[in-house]
């Protein structure tokens, strides 16, 4: 797992910047009813997002467990930033009407299920939950990168779309709307995905370690063109709306 602590200096510079925020920003917003007046970003990491779902009338939070991460939200967003795990927020019941969660519910230390149930607690009845599903499989995108990657994915990625919409789906939530937006910048080069592999960042469908991950990045890195970036993935947001 990443220390983001640690990464938080240099994070956005590394996850696509401005472009990819302004694209997943608009994506959620476009799935935040008119009638909300209250957003709380969960895992927002730099804040990067948090601070372009800004529109007139809505009140923006955002909350993460990293220190690092929180710190630099705040000085993007203000005072609503707070440090909290997102299974655990410090909101009462049913106080919001949108919680957004952007590339998050596919990390292996996160207990999705658990960051439902939260979501779900913390909504209005009406409120919505809006979250990136299926992170992983948007980075298919056909390459000769997919091809030597696909052969080893195992178990089943914590942000598949139909695990989430079963989570939800015991909490009062029901899926409403999707959307997409292109992850700009975001096009692996087989360089990069040999590193990857070596330092274990496939967590949500790749568990090789050892000769096996060796092996299979020395395959990464000897593809043709090893520094060209493929194309960019698309990633997909799901709505889920709390019974009125």
């Amino acid at each position: 797992m990443p220390d983001y602590d640690v990464e938080a200096a240099h994070y956005d510079a590394t996850r696509g910047g401005v472009p990819r925020a302004e694209a997943a920003a608009a994506a959620v917003l476009g799935l935040v009813p008119e009638t909300a007046h209250t957003l709380l970003d969960i895992g927002c990491g730099t804040g990067l997002v948090t601070q372009r779902l800004n529109r007139s009338g809505l009140r923006v939070h955002g909350a993460d467990a990293s220190s690092g991460m929180a710190r630099i939200a705040a000085s993007r967003v203000g005072p609503t930033i707070v440090r909290a795990d997102v299974a655990q927020l410090p909101f009462r019941d049913e106080s919001l009407d949108a919680v957004s969660a952007v590339w998050l519910l596919h990390l292996a230390r996160i207990a999705s299920h658990a960051v439902v149930a939260e979501a779900a607690r913390v909504l209005r009845p009406g409120g919505v939950f809006v979250t990136t599903v299926d992170k992983d499989a948007g980075h298919d995108v056909g390459s000769d990168i997919d091809g030597l990657l696909t052969p080893h994915r195992t178990g089943t990625p914590s942000d598949r779309a139909d695990l989430i919409t079963s989570y939800a789906a015991r909490h009062g939530l029901a899926p409403v709307a999707e959307a997409r937006f292109p992850g700009h910048g975001q096009g692996r080069t087989p360089l990069a995905a040999a590193d990857a592999v070596r330092r274990g960042r496939f967590e949500s469908w790749l568990s090789l370690t050892g000769r096996p991950a060796e092996q299979l990045a020395a395959s990464l890195a000897a593809l043709p063109d090893p520094e060209r970036p493929r194309a960019d993935p698309e990633y997909r947001l799901l709505a889920l709306r709390k019974a009125a």
